[in-house]
């Protein structure tokens, strides 16, 4: 089996009401590779926390390109799961770690914390790993569906029928969430196996879209296929802007290629 892969364009913005961007992100279709990550903890930690994941997931996974399953791991190697999948699981674990490890060198860096969404594609499939509150989505033909479940207070009660997702958009609690790459204990990684489709595409973005732009936006923008992948990743972040931008915003999207 061949690895899938992507045409792709990112864009990142700090917003209007953020003075700095703690948003950060990886491009690498040499590995198969994609990532956006969302800082948290004020000042320079969340800048710091997002680009330490983000470096340590593109490092093991580069690492361990061209691995097999007898591979010695740094986790348990999970049986159900494919390689790839294993591959980015460990990765997110190793980020933490390396979260864990920037705190414990600098107490300026307490309390900082990050979400993390990945693609990997390689020759046993593709697969999405998840923590936090930022989002993977694919547009197959028009429709947009959410591929993530986001780990957020505001997403459980909406899950559990007690809040709808426009309020959810408005509510004063919209930005806590649940789980992230913090340093702590080993996270509970959300994996997801995908199988993607020639012509259908893929969103990674930070809650500073989603929080204020709604799907039926996003899958109108995402669907033009007129416009280059780089317009549409724009258009995603004027509409944010748009809204008011009060967060960090990073679009990357990703377009299947004919095999």
């Amino acid at each position: 089996m061949g690895r899938t892969t992507f045409s792709w364009a990112v864009s990142s913005d700090p917003g209007l009401r953020r003075s700095s961007n703690e948003d950060s992100y990886c491009t690498r279709p040499d590995l198969g590779l994609y990532v956006v990550a969302d800082g948290m903890g004020g000042h320079v930690a969340g800048e710091v926390a997002s680009r330490v994941a983000v470096e340590a997931i593109e490092i093991f996974i580069q690492e361990t390109a061209g691995a097999d399953k007898n591979r010695t791991w740094p986790f348990p190697f999970e049986p159900a799961l494919s390689l790839e999948a294993n591959r980015l699981k460990a990765a997110f674990r190793l980020a933490n770690r390396r979260i864990a490890s920037a705190i414990a060198d600098s107490t300026d860096l307490r309390g900082m914390a990050t979400t993390a969404s990945a693609i990997l594609t390689g020759p046993e499939g593709a697969c999405v790993a998840h923590v936090g509150d930022s989002r993977v989505y694919v547009l197959s033909e028009s429709n947009l569906n959410q591929i993530t479940n986001d780990h957020s207070w505001v997403e459980e009660q909406v899950r559990a029928g007690t809040m709808s997702p426009t309020a959810a958009r408005q509510h004063p609690w919209r930005n806590v969430v649940t789980r992230a790459l913090s340093g702590g204990e080993d996270p509970e990684v959300d994996v997801t196996q995908i199988r993607p489709v020639q012509a259908e595409r893929y969103l990674l973005c930070s809650d500073g879209l989603f929080s204020v732009v709604g799907d039926e936006l996003i899958a109108e923008i995402m669907a033009d296929r007129n416009a280059p992948l780089e317009q549409l990743c724009q258009r995603l972040i004027d509409a944010a802007n748009t809204a008011g931008g009060p967060d960090n915003i990073t679009t990357l999207v990703l377009e299947v290629n004919a095999p």
